[in-house]
């Protein structure tokens, strides 16, 4: 069975830092890429960074862009994004993905909150 697990939310001030981890397991970790997903109240799901199954390619959604890093411990299983230089805008509900064969598995996701 398929599991994701989110860690690492929290209230951060503005400019502040944070580390969020996801642990998979169920499925073939070291064979898949991974993707971190957000939600900000009243927007659509959106893309934040992608990483290769060995982690030699990733992307990011350009507003998280030098800000965010997405990285990969496949010994352990576990998918981290390092969140520097937070804002506001960067409040959300954050989700670890992976997609099997055509099928979207989700954490149930992680809140961030970026406040004064």
């Amino acid at each position: 069975q398929v599991h994701l697990v989110e860690f690492g939310g929290g209230l951060v001030q503005p400019g502040g830092s944070l580390r969020l981890s996801c642990a998979g397991n169920g499925f073939a970790f070291d064979e898949y890429g991974m993707r971190w997903y957000r939600q900000a109240p009243g927007k659509e799901r959106e893309e934040v960074a992608f990483i290769t199954p060995a982690g030699t390619f990733t992307s990011y959604a350009d507003s998280v862009k030098t800000r965010f890093t997405i990285s990969r411990r496949n010994a352990e299983g576990a998918v981290d994004l390092q969140m520097n230089n937070l804002n506001p805008s960067d409040t959300a509900v954050y989700y670890c993905n992976v997609n099997l064969q055509g099928t979207d598995y989700w954490g149930q996701g992680t809140q961030v909150t970026v406040s004064s």
